[in-house]
Order: structure tokens, then sequence, then C-alpha cells
């Protein structure tokens, strides 16, 4: 099964997309793992990756729809996988698109997106940043969820709640 787990910064996506892949025995991936794991690399990507990665800019969208293919290559996705939180626009499903069998969408409010985040600590996490994340996020998400919602394969889940609660919900959603 090939399982799209989205939802904006802040929403638990990462956390259900390990939890989801533990559950259902396929392995997690997502696009943060990829590259750390090449920027870990004496090669020339891994450079490249490290560099892009230290300067706090993007992988552009045509070197990660690569690297998230090269990754589907490997023997460990036969039976399936949860991929967390790509594509997350319409422009980077049409470089790269799996054929996922469920796009599971984790709604949460952007007002409860913003506490969580907040709570962080970190320094790039001021509510005018957190905004501004939010409505890019937003603005960009939308047409992919409604072009998979027209698919037949989107989920919606009510992210708020306990880890568990939530989790329980995917599961439940899934096996429907």
């Amino acid at each position: 099964m090939k399982i799209l787990l989205i939802g904006p910064q802040g929403s638990g996506k990462s956390t259900q997309a390990e939890l989801l892949a533990q559950f259902l025995g396929l392995p997690k991936i997502s696009t943060g793992d990829i590259f750390r794991e090449i920027a870990e690399e004496n090669s020339a990507d891994g450079q490249r990756i490290r560099e892009t990665m230290n300067q706090g800019k993007l992988i552009d969208d045509s070197e990660t729809a690569k690297m998230v293919e090269g990754r589907l290559q490997k023997d460990d996705v036969v039976d399936g996988f949860i991929l967390d939180g790509y594509p997350r626009n319409l422009a980077q499903k049409e470089l790269f698109d799996p054929g996922f069998d469920q796009a599971i969408y984790l709604k949460v409010p952007d007002g409860e997106v913003t506490k969580r985040m907040m709570a962080r600590g970190r320094a790039d996490d001021s509510p005018e940043a957190i905004k501004k994340r939010l409505d890019l996020y937003n603005e960009q998400t939308e047409p992919l969820l409604n072009d998979y919602r027209n698919q037949g394969i989107l989920i919606e889940i009510d992210g708020m709640g306990s880890i568990e609660e939530i989790q329980q919900r995917v599961r439940s959603a899934l096996q429907k």
C-alpha cells in the first residue's frame, strides 16, 4: 500500500507517519531523511545537498523528485510505503507521482498549529513567520488536496487530540 501522509508543519504528520509505518510494517520515507542520508555521503551529491541545507535553502523540486524516486527503487518498499509530506503541491506531483492508494490529510486549525510551533521554541518560529509559512502551505496544498479528493483517495483526519487518538482515527479510516 502506498500512502501519503500530509499536513502543515506542526500538525504531527511525522509522528503519525512513524506510528502508522510501524503498525503496517512499511517504511516511512521523508524527504528530510533522504537529504540527511545523502548529505552524510562523501560524494558530489552529498556535498551539494550539505551546502544547500547549511545555507537554509530548499532542494529544488526536480532534484527532490529524482531523489524520492531513487529511494522508492530500494527493496524495502516492495509492499508499499508511507511518504511523509511529499508531494505537497501539484507541481511536485507532476514531477513525481508514485500512484498513491490513499492520501491522509491531518486537519489542524492554523491557530493550533501556531501554538504547537511556538511551543517548540525555535528561533525561526515567530508568529509572523509561522503565519507566512501556513499561508503559503495552504495556498499550495489545497489544489493538491482537491486533486486527491477528486481521485477518491483523500482521507481527512481531525488532527486534534492526543497522539494515540489521532493514530486510532488514521487506522480506523484506512480499514474502511
